[in-house]
């Protein structure tokens, strides 16, 4: 895309116009990247955002009540309810871990007697 493509015809009424017109989306281009790199935009932009999260949050928590009733009346899990399983479920691997590593050590040690013992 970077090599223009001269197929000119010139016979073609609208290739000047084409022209023109991919000039014109080239200076807006590098007109734009220069503007969105910059901190002020960077700092309008978060602005906004935050204006809008602001401005959302009443309507999200009536959103989520909603979705956790009918998940509720329709015995499915919440969202919170996954996160809980999931808190639980790598708290036991977490245990199952410790577990294994203590038996590792256990079973290092009993080796290390039966080797002395043997070697007597």
């Amino acid at each position: 895309m970077s090599e223009k493509q001269n197929n000119s015809n010139p016979f073609d009424p609208f290739e000047m116009w084409r022209g023109m017109r991919d000039s014109a989306l080239d200076v807006w281009a590098k007109a734009m990247v220069q503007v969105v790199n910059t901190d002020a935009y960077a700092m309008a932009t978060g602005k906004s955002v935050e204006l809008y999260l602001t401005a959302i949050a009443p309507f999200r928590e009536v959103y989520e009540k909603m979705v956790t009733q009918a998940l509720q009346q329709s015995n499915m899990p919440t969202r919170s309810d996954v996160v809980s399983l999931a808190e639980r479920l790598t708290n036991i691997e977490r245990r199952l871990d410790d577990l294994d590593a203590k038996l590792d050590e256990s079973e290092l040690r009993a080796g290390r007697a039966k080797a002395k013992g043997e070697g007597r």
